[in-house]
């Protein structure tokens, strides 16, 4: 009966386990088993990551929900991919996949997001909306489409290697600042004037810039901004750098506008030149540099650390009391006084003397003496 009995509990474990959905867990399709759907994801992640760092996919960087992402057009996408077919080979089985396919499958996946613009009206003096808006939203419905629409990446990007590099070197740069006062001369100057060289290079590029800006926007009425992300709060390094102006969308100014700005420009150089400092002004202002300057070039850590400190005279903190020095003073005051004192009666009774042993010239004298000799 034992037996029996526990080969029917065998049997029934098997039975439960063959049950798809039973205690087993397995995937009641045996066509996908999970590794190949892993391999899908990867290759699906493998793809995206492809796209992202291809340089021919035009992004730029928005604010999504307080935070800062990457984002493309649909219809980039979709150019994209027809002038690059290759990149679906990535994708295995999945390479005969439409553009608009494999875009709905990055949103499914989580990989894409779709977005809209904040703002969806045309700002007063321009003509259309921004074509790459600073400020997103999320959109109601994840579907892709090429018309009008934002897709931003969902996950973070690999940086290269010589990012991580760079960021290990950080504080490094930190502490070599903190020790520039005890490097050599030679590498005080040399720092000094390429700091000074690279100061005058940005302060001339942003003068240029804005002479330039503002003669063609007196004289041709259009607004050309050379280097248009050069003074951007969010933008990358390839977008900091960039060269050529962005397309003037906003509408022509009046020409009572622009002689108003052309005035304001005359009456700003005249007074410039007015009050521009002459020669000997700026012979004492370049002194006073020159030695500021020096005091830092010059300054060594063997001077601190020699007897050169001791000659200077020490200086008392007044705030603290010293009690000591405060009788001492005292003292000195006191004695100093007395013997003042004493020479003052000395001088007094010599005084004294003198004209008491002085004799009188004449008779008149005499009286007056005695009359005064009776009175004391």
């Amino acid at each position: 009966m034992k037996k029996s009995g526990g080969a029917e509990k065998k049997r029934t474990r098997r039975t439960s386990a063959a049950v798809p959905g039973g205690g087993g867990g397995r995937d009641p399709n045996p066509d996908t088993p999970p590794r190949k759907q892993a391999a899908k994801r990867d290759v699906f992640q493998l793809f995206a990551e492809k796209v992202r760092d291809h340089k021919d996919l035009e992004s730029r960087w928005a604010v999504l929900q307080e935070t800062r992402v990457e984002y493309f057009r649909g219809k980039d996408f979709v150019t994209f991919m027809k002038n690059h077919p290759e990149l679906k080979d990535i994708l295995g089985s999945d390479q005969n996949l439409e553009v608009e396919d494999i875009g709905n499958a990055l949103l499914r996946k989580k990989l894409l997001i779709r977005c809209d613009r904040v703002v969806k009206t045309v700002r007063p003096g321009k003509k259309k909306l921004s074509t790459w808006p600073a400020h997103l939203e999320m959109y109601h419905e994840h579907v892709f489409s090429d018309n009008d629409a934002f897709f931003a990446w969902t996950f973070e990007k690999r940086h290269p290697l010589w990012q991580t590099l760079l960021s290990f070197s950080w504080p490094v740069l930190t502490l070599a600042i903190c020790l520039f006062p005890v490097y050599p001369h030679q590498c005080k100057i040399l720092i000094l004037y390429s700091c000074a060289g690279v100061l005058l290079l940005i302060l001339s590029l942003l003068f240029i810039r804005a002479a330039i800006f503002g003669a063609l926007y007196i004289i041709l009425g259009k607004r050309v901004w050379f280097f248009p992300n050069i003074l951007a709060e969010e933008a990358t390094l390839g977008e900091l750098f960039r060269f050529w102006p962005k397309k003037d969308e906003e509408e022509r100014p009046k020409w009572t506008t622009r002689l108003f700005y052309a005035m304001v420009a005359v009456v700003v150089i005249l007074l410039l030149r007015h009050h521009a400092p002459d020669e000997a002004a700026r012979a004492r202002y370049q002194k006073r540099v020159f030695n500021i300057i020096d005091d830092v070039i010059e300054w060594s850590p063997r001077l601190a650390l020699s007897g050169m400190m001791e000659k200077q005279p020490t200086v008392v903190n007044v705030t603290e009391p010293n009690h000591n020095f405060t009788d001492g003073s005292k003292s000195s005051s006191d004695t100093g006084g007395a013997e003042a004192s004493e020479e003052q009666d000395g001088d007094s009774g010599e005084k004294i003397e003198d004209s008491a042993f002085q004799q009188p010239d004449n008779v008149e004298d005499s009286d007056v003496f005695q009359e005064h000799d009776d009175h004391i």
